[in-house]
């Protein structure tokens, strides 16, 4: 989501006023008085060119060809002043006047063109992306969700990092996110292969380690295929972390490919929770025999989960230090998972003086304490049961989900709407 980006787009995209317009219009009349006061062998006119050149990047070939039109008239007007048309000084400049307007307007014209054909193509690809990486609901069964991602292409939306959640049947959600060895586009197709296998698991599996053991064995089948090995001819892997909330009761379950531990908050005091039981990447050799072990933990109403790629924590000050992520200020005053995640891109910003220049992605997780449930029971006035009202509040994240590039490399965060839990 990316504030600079976005501004810098909409500046691009964009129609300056006609108030703009009115500046070569004052300098066709400001060359035309100061050369009609001139004498006679001081030149002014060649400089009336200058119009319909800065018309071309403030308007659209129709209004560059009029205000070339107004110089080419200006001209004329100066040579009947000094000496008449039938001059050959005022005839060349009057000729190559019109040559070099003709120009502008067919630089202009084409210029139009392919911002067009850029357009559709941006368009084209943002949509591939966001079917790929979904924007995920603000609320999920007695969850709320924020999340911020930086994608390290200038152009792009997503990169090599990932993050998913789904709705189980028990009911309970699920939840994964991963960072693709490299970055950027190469790194794409890559995610796409373990978000895919995340989808269809996710509500197969009944267990977290039969959801590991089918996301390991679909990246180990199709990883090669997709993998950019012409340009990265190294070894392919995916470092994920999986969770499995239910939504009754404190007990919750992960387990660790070799991904970094996520921070739990709870009371402002902040935990990492490392894994007892950790497995490799997904997508490096594994035993047939081994199996995926899952570690308890207990999430309890009003705590916080935050979940994050490399990309956060080794992002560099310009001295060399990391982000310090765990000892992060805003870790701890974050009211709300929004407000958190604002905070720290705000802070990570700060601490290295300019967008991070690999994929990071954090997510931020919240169990709604049991009053507020209720709560927003009575808001709705229904009478439905905690798990209609997880499946409603599932439905109705999705339909007011926006993605809104707020980081200053293509990343997306949810807008704040005022609801609470």
């Amino acid at each position: 989501m990316s504030v600079r980006r976005a501004s810098v787009d909409r500046f691009l995209a964009g129609r300056p006023g006609r108030g703009a317009v009115a500046i070569p219009l004052a300098l066709i009349a400001a060359i035309t008085a100061a050369d009609l006061r001139s004498p006679e062998d001081v030149h002014l006119g060649p400089f009336l060119v200058v119009a319909p050149a800065l018309t071309a990047s403030l308007a659209g070939p129709r209004l560059t060809a009029l205000v070339g039109a107004l110089a080419v008239a200006a001209q004329l007007c100066i040579a009947v002043f000094h000496g008449g048309l039938t001059t050959s000084n005022h005839m060349a400049q009057v000729a190559a006047l019109v040559v070099l307007s003709v120009l502008v307007v067919f630089v202009c014209q084409v210029r139009e063109r392919r911002g067009r054909e850029l357009s559709r193509a941006r368009s084209v690809a943002e949509t591939a992306q966001l079917a790929l990486l979904r924007p995920p609901p603000r609320r999920i069964g007695p969850l709320r969700v924020a999340w911020m991602y930086l994608a390290a292409e200038d152009e792009t939306r997503i990169g090599g990092d990932l993050f998913a959640l789904a709705r189980t049947d028990r009911p309970g959600t699920r939840v994964i996110i991963g960072d693709v060895r490299g970055k950027g586009l190469a790194a794409i197709g890559e995610a796409s292969v373990v978000l895919g296998a995340f989808r269809e698991g996710a509500h197969r599996c009944p267990t977290l380690s039969d959801l590991a053991a089918a996301l390991e064995e679909s990246v180990a089948r199709n990883l090669e295929e997709v993998a950019d090995t012409e340009h990265d001819p190294g070894e392919h892997f995916v470092t994920a972390l999986l969770l499995d909330i239910p939504d009754h009761g404190t007990q919750a379950e992960m387990i660790s490919c070799g991904h970094p531990p996520p921070l739990l908050r709870h009371d402002h005091h902040v935990t990492a929770l490392r894994a007892r039981h950790p497995a490799p990447p997904l997508g490096m050799y594994q035993s047939p025999d081994s199996r995926h072990r899952a570690d308890p933990f207990t999430f309890e109403p009003g705590d916080m989960l935050l979940l994050y790629t490399d990309g956060v924590i080794e992002a560099r000050s310009p001295s060399g230090a990391f982000y310090p992520l765990v000892e992060c200020p805003a870790v701890r005053r974050g009211a709300t998972p929004d407000s958190l995640v604002r905070e720290i891109h705000r802070e990570l910003i700060d601490h290295v003086g300019h967008e991070p220049e690999d994929d990071a992605a954090l997510l931020v997780i919240e169990r709604c304490p049991t009053h507020r449930l209720q709560r927003s029971h009575l808001t709705d006035g229904t009478a439905r049961d905690q798990d209609e009202f997880a499946h409603r509040a599932d439905t109705v994240g999705h339909e007011n989900v926006t993605g809104d590039l707020a980081n200053g490399r293509g990343g997306w965060q949810d807008r704040a709407d005022g609801r609470s839990c």
